[in-house]
């Protein structure tokens, strides 16, 4: 009997500890940030504080010309493009640089800009990659603020607010030490925001730009349930950021967040769409494998038709000559071989998506179709070939024809 209450006791005692011994191992990540419109930068600073866990060192890619005046508390050394941060011990350390925003593309056009009025920016490059060295097991606690230019009124993310309204939570799951990352807007901002079945949805986009904020926010009232039909899950925030020129006249995705210029339809000619086709990359996060960019393309293409056929934002014959002019577009394609998929590639790609999709639904007997590949792959998210061709012979008993082509040799 002596014996019984002695395990009881100590299986309550582990279970009781468990949680405890997890959330000990946390320390705190506080990202501060300023917009310096006049000299065309953002001040950062990186705090961390040590808990019953801490960070130990952090190896971040900061290139010279974009990241300077790098300075702080602990141990700082750079050689080449990496700086190389050992925090102090047991004590609240601080990291403090100073980033370039502007950054014009290849082509023209602008995919981070900083005017006296505003400014619209990646968190991915105001806070660079790091390699993290922690306590084992340790998970951060982010935090990230803003410090805005007199006249400022708005800033958005990807992020959810905290409870006092003056700071974004950091969460990134995959990822036992959080940054932020996704587009950032600020400044003299009109912003639109509507919660869909559960998601956030902000639509945010300079002042005096003519911006279709409730136009897209429309959209989005029908294609999130087919996201979520689609692809089973989505953010519980998306934040869509837009701007006329010079910004880059495109779509440009990131994580739960995409840029798209303002003169971009929402709709195009040809029945595709560049906001559902980003949204598609922001939502799957797949992309190919080294050669198989057409994979991840192919897909956003695929779907930009697909899903505004389902939402009733395409009739069905809208949508079958989407498909005409995509066959038509691609039909010189002979191999789909590359890291860099786009025009007549990616309009192949569509077609043996659509191939792909009659195949799963012929052998299944309409119980599976592409929803349900898609849906297998999103947690490999970098995807090749044989991987397509794996997952595909799993759903259908049988290697795939369509896939036996001489486009993947």
């Amino acid at each position: 009997m002596k014996i019984r209450l002695i395990l009881l006791l100590s299986l309550l005692l582990s279970v009781a500890a468990a949680p405890v011994a997890a959330a000990a191992l946390e320390y705190n990540v506080d990202y501060t940030v300023q917009f310096l419109p006049a000299a065309g930068e953002a001040a950062v600073t990186i705090r961390i504080t040590p808990g019953k866990g801490s960070a130990r060192r952090l190896r971040l890619h900061m290139p010279e010309s974009r990241y300077t005046n790098v300075r702080g508390d602990g141990g700082i050394t750079r050689k080449g493009d990496t700086v190389t941060w050992v925090p102090e011990r047991d004590k609240a350390s601080r990291l403090r640089f100073r980033y370039r925003i502007d950054n014009q593309r290849r082509g023209g056009g602008y995919d981070a800009r900083i005017t006296e009025d505003w400014v619209i920016v990646r968190g991915d490059d105001l806070i660079p990659r790091a390699a993290v060295s922690a306590t084992k097991g340790a998970d951060s606690r982010a935090r990230l603020r803003f410090i805005l230019p007199k006249g400022w009124s708005n800033v958005d993310t990807p992020f959810l607010r905290a409870n006092n309204g003056k700071s974004f939570v950091i969460v990134n799951p995959e990822r036992n030490f959080d940054r932020p990352t996704g587009w950032i807007i600020a400044g003299a901002v009109g912003t639109r925001r509507e919660v869909i079945e559960g998601t956030e949805i902000s639509v945010a986009g300079p002042k005096g730009d003519v911006i279709r904020r409730n136009d897209m926010l429309a959209f989005f009232n029908s294609l999130v349930p087919e996201f979520k039909r689609a692809f089973g899950e989505v953010p519980r925030k998306l934040l869509i950021v837009s701007a006329g020129d010079p910004m880059w006249r495109g779509g440009l995705s990131g994580p739960r967040s995409l840029f798209l210029h303002a003169d971009r339809p929402l709709i195009s000619e040809n029945g595709t769409s560049t906001l559902t086709h980003e949204l598609t990359h922001v939502i799957t996060r797949i992309r190919g494998a080294e050669d198989d960019d057409w994979i991840a393309e192919g897909l956003a293409e695929f779907y930009s038709i697909e899903l505004l056929r389902r939402a009733g934002l395409l009739s069905e014959a809208r949508a079958d000559k989407a498909h005409d002019w995509m066959a038509n577009h691609g039909r010189g394609i002979k191999s789909l071989s590359s890291n860099r998929s786009h025009g007549p590639r990616t309009a192949r790609a569509v077609q043996l998506f659509r191939e792909l999709d009659a195949e799963i639904r012929q052998a299944t007997r309409g119980k599976r179709d592409l929803d349900d590949l898609v849906q297998v792959l999103l947690p490999l998210r970098e995807v090749s070939r044989e991987d397509l061709r794996e997952q595909t012979e799993k759903l259908l008993g049988r290697p795939s024809r369509v896939l036996a082509t001489p486009l993947l040799d």
